[in-house]
C-alpha cells in the first residue's frame, strides 16, 4: 500500500470528540480492514514466540505484532490528547485498547433519540435539492428513531413531511 493512501486512509478517520464514539469506530473499523491491518482487532494475541516455534507461528506472530502495532498507532492519532491520558499506557494491545476507549463512551440510547428526535421536528426544506431525497432523509431518521425502539407511525411521518415543506408546496399540501 502507498504512503499516500494510508495518509488518505487515515484522513477518513474523524477526531474522537466524545459525541462521535460510535462514527469514529466504524471508520477505524474501516480503514484498518482496507488497509488489511485490522488482524490485532479480529484474532487473540499469539502466543510469545520461543526456539521451538514454527516458521509459519513465526510469520503469523510478526504479521499480528505489525498489525497490532499500526491499530494502536492510527487509533491513537484519531484520539485528543486529553482522551488518550485517561487510558494507561498498559494497555498495548489494539482489541483492549479499543475496548478501553468504548468503556469511556458508553451508549446513550436517550439522548441519541433526542438528538435524532429533534432532528426530525426541526428539518425544513428548503427548496433546494429533490424533495424524494428530502422525504427519504426524513424517512431514515424516524428508521433509526424505531431502531432505538421510539415507534412512530407512518401517519405522523407524512404530517411532519407536509408541515415541513416550503410555500411553494401549500397547493400539494
Amino acid at each position: 500500500m502507498s504512503i499516500t493512501s494510508i495518509s488518505a486512509n487515515m484522513n477518513n478517520v474523524p477526531m474522537l470528540n466524545g459525541t462521535n464514539f460510535k462514527d469514529w469506530k466504524e471508520n477505524i473499523l474501516i480503514v484498518l480492514g482496507c488497509m488489511d491491518i485490522d488482524l490485532a482487532l479480529r484474532m487473540p494475541k499469539p502466543n510469545a514466540l520461543t526456539a521451538q516455534s514454527t516458521p509459519e507461528e513465526t510469520v503469523y506472530f510478526e504479521k499480528w505484532d505489525r498489525s497490532n502495532r499500526l491499530s494502536l498507532m492510527i487509533m491513537k492519532r484519531g484520539i485528543p490528547e486529553v482522551f488518550r491520558g485517561a487510558i494507561t499506557e498498559d494497555v498495548t494491545v489494539a482489541g483492549e485498547f479499543l475496548s478501553e476507549i468504548q468503556k469511556r463512551f458508553p451508549k446513550n440510547d436517550k439522548a441519541e433519540t433526542s438528538t435524532l428526535l429533534a432532528s426530525l421536528i426541526s428539518i425544513k426544506y428548503k427548496g433546494k435539492g429533490n424533495v424524494r431525497e428530502y422525504i427519504m432523509e426524513m424517512s431514515y431518521l424516524v428508521s433509526k428513531l424505531k431502531a432505538l425502539k421510539l415507534d412512530l407511525s407512518d401517519d405522523l411521518l407524512v404530517h411532519l413531511v407536509l408541515i415541513s415543506l416550503a410555500a411553494q408546496f401549500n397547493q400539494f399540501k
